[in-house]
């Protein structure tokens, strides 16, 4: 009540969110800290160009959020606190420290899928994108933005389709640019996926992203999560295009079946890499030339193996 009666005045919103802040320790005091998302938002967007007042109110709302997804709590931020993000957003663009927290928060926002529906109808994506190509060696605005688009693509909703297909180069720019960090690749991966999902990717990207795929499960291969999601764009991607199951065949740096197989000795114990690994197999074999050599590699022997590995799934 006491900030909300004098939005016009910075210093009682700074001191309202440094009292708030105050109580982020105590337990007790969660149910109502949730309750204040909204003020804290609208008062980062009424005193926009105070940067102490944006970052007091972004520290706030991530120990918010972090409480929350601890407590398996989805927060559904309304569009109102959606577009007072965006708005904070374009202010500071071009502070990477800032903007490297303000990600993460998104980030934590798009877990729900209220929120991020709302994220998507205030225009957020361009944005996304730009911030992307702006500081494409920071590995945590990186892994964040990937893990907003993965949020916003992987939904039903085609409505962003046309907004969605320039994603497919920045986000393969990211994969390419942090290869080996495997926290970033996997985020860019299900990224990736998502996009291919959502059918984004032209038939120039099939080939390129086919093999920058390969790479990263190369790459990272102890990685269930990236090998899981990084094996289910590929299966999209063959879906879509014989060019990327000949490339998975084909790829340069080695045969992409034997890679299949690496990946499952490898993660014999992971239903989930087991079953996405199924599902590439399954979409390889559409395509005869590609059946041929699948059966010049005994992948029977393989699909035996996981059949008695997992028998009742």
């Amino acid at each position: 009540d006491f900030m909300q009666a004098s939005w016009d005045i910075e210093e009682v919103q700074a001191k309202g969110i440094q009292h708030l802040a105050s109580f982020v320790k105590d337990k007790s005091a969660f149910p109502y800290l949730l309750k204040c998302t909204e003020v804290i938002t609208l008062a980062m967007n009424t005193h926009i160009d105070s940067l102490d007042l944006q970052l007091e109110g972004c520290t706030l709302l991530l120990e918010i959020l972090s409480q929350a997804l601890e407590q398996g709590l989805m927060m559904a931020l309304d569009e109102s606190v959606a577009s007072c993000l965006l708005h904070t957003v374009r202010k500071y663009a071009g502070n990477e420290e800032f903007l490297s927290m303000l990600c993460t928060l998104l980030m934590m926002v798009s877990a729900s899928e209220v929120a991020a529906e709302n994220l998507r109808k205030v225009g957020i994506i361009p944005d996304l994108l730009s911030i992307l190509r702006r500081f494409l060696h920071n590995d945590k605005i990186c892994f964040s933005c990937c893990a907003v688009l993965w949020s916003l693509a992987v939904s039903e909703n085609n409505a962003e389709q046309a907004v969605l297909g320039s994603a497919v180069p920045v986000t393969s720019a990211v994969l390419q640019e942090h290869l080996q960090n495997g926290v970033v690749a996997e985020s860019a991966c299900s990224a990736l996926w998502a996009l291919a999902l959502q059918g984004c990717l032209t038939d120039s990207d099939y080939e390129p992203t086919a093999a920058l795929l390969l790479d990263a499960l190369r790459m990272n291969p102890e990685r269930a999560v990236l090998v899981k999601n990084g094996s289910l764009a590929l299966a999209s991607l063959v879906r879509l295009s014989e060019t990327a199951a000949l490339t998975i065949l084909l790829d340069s740096k080695g045969s992409g079946i034997e890679l299949i197989k690496d990946e499952y000795h490898l993660h014999f114990d992971e239903p989930g890499v087991a079953e996405a690994l199924c599902l590439l197999m399954n979409e390889m074999v559409q395509y005869d030339e590609v059946m041929l050599d699948m059966r010049s590699h005994k992948m029977e022997k393989l699909l035996s193996e996981i059949k008695l590995q997992f028998p009742f799934s």
